[in-house]
């Protein structure tokens, strides 16, 4: 019961994450030691588990698709995207600047995280690195304007995002916004719009049932290097994060949504004369350190864990 609870926790991390644009729910999953078994638990569901119901009953197959911990975790996301993730999108709206700030030093000590699962440096991870961060950093450029288009690129924006969200570092929520799709997606979670989601989940199931598997199989063979890839996204997404920043160009969206394509990137002492606005640097450098010493705490509690 107490692992039950504990993975729904989990969960709702995962979809509080998932609800920031610049933050990954596959970067919660990292921080809490469960991404590895979540990419392997995602990777079972196929042709193969009929084989196993087959064979081995119904309890085969739940032991099989590992859905003791899966149905706990999937709960704890859906628990979050209809309360946490309410206050998240408010935090977003009203506290941006702290809300990024908190999330800036959860991020970049996830980075620290993944390297100490690594181990010793090798020159050989910083090819790895590099390209993790340019993916992050040039990955939203890439994407177009989706906003104006039917249930077809609904369904392909699900996949995107899905496999976004999976990969730490990756903000599929952000990926939504560049798309135009954020606000849309978002607002029709939150009103049931039963249509919407049947298609938009229908692309995410896809792009859960495609990505996991190309990184099950990077992770099996190519363990380390993966890992700092991973590292390189994480880094390559914190200026998505950085608290004290404001827009230095953008292109409208077709709902009228403004979508950042450039930040200038400021001091938190310049903050304020540039934009007008207080750069509350006192809390935010605060919720910056906290965030830092969550992950750390939750590291050091997994490998006291094993």
């Amino acid at each position: 019961m107490k692992r039950i609870a504990s993975t729904v926790l989990k969960g709702m991390g995962m979809g509080a994450a998932d609800a920031v644009p610049g933050v990954s729910g596959g970067t919660i999953a990292l921080i809490v030691g469960i991404y590895e078994e979540l990419i392997e638990t995602i990777k079972r569901f196929g042709p193969g588990a009929f084989g196993v119901w087959r064979q081995q009953g119904l309890a085969g197959l739940v032991s099989h698709l590992n859905l003791r911990f899966l149905i706990p975790l999937v709960l704890g996301i859906l628990i979050s995207l209809v309360t946490v993730a309410h206050l998240v999108t408010w935090l977003m709206a009203h506290h941006e600047l702290l809300l990024n700030a908190f999330f800036f030093g959860l991020v970049l000590a996830s980075a620290w995280v993944v390297v100490r699962q690594v181990g010793h440096w090798r020159w050989r991870y910083l090819l790895p690195v590099l390209l993790g961060l340019l993916v992050a950093a040039f990955l939203p450029h890439l994407l177009p304007d989706m906003s104006q288009a039917g249930s077809a690129t609904l369904f392909v924006a699900g996949a995107i995002a899905i496999s976004a969200m999976l990969l730490p570092g990756v903000s599929g929520s952000f990926l939504l916004l560049v798309m135009g799709l954020y606000g849309t997606v978002m607002n029709g979670i939150k009103s049931f719009d039963l249509g919407l989601i049947a298609i938009f989940g229908a692309g995410c199931l896809l792009g859960l049932f495609t990505f996991s598997r190309l990184l099950s199989w990077l992770l099996r063979r190519y363990h380390a290097i993966t890992l700092m890839a991973i590292v390189g996204f994480i880094l390559g997404s914190l200026p998505q994060l950085w608290p004290w920043r404001q827009i230095a160009s953008y292109r409208m969206a077709g709902d009228g949504q403004q979508i950042a394509l450039a930040y200038q990137y400021l001091a938190p002492s310049d903050y304020a004369a540039i934009t007008g606005q207080p750069s509350q640097w006192i809390v935010a450098t605060a919720l910056i350190v906290f965030g830092v010493v969550v992950v750390m705490c939750l590291g050091e509690r997994k490998e006291a864990a094993t």
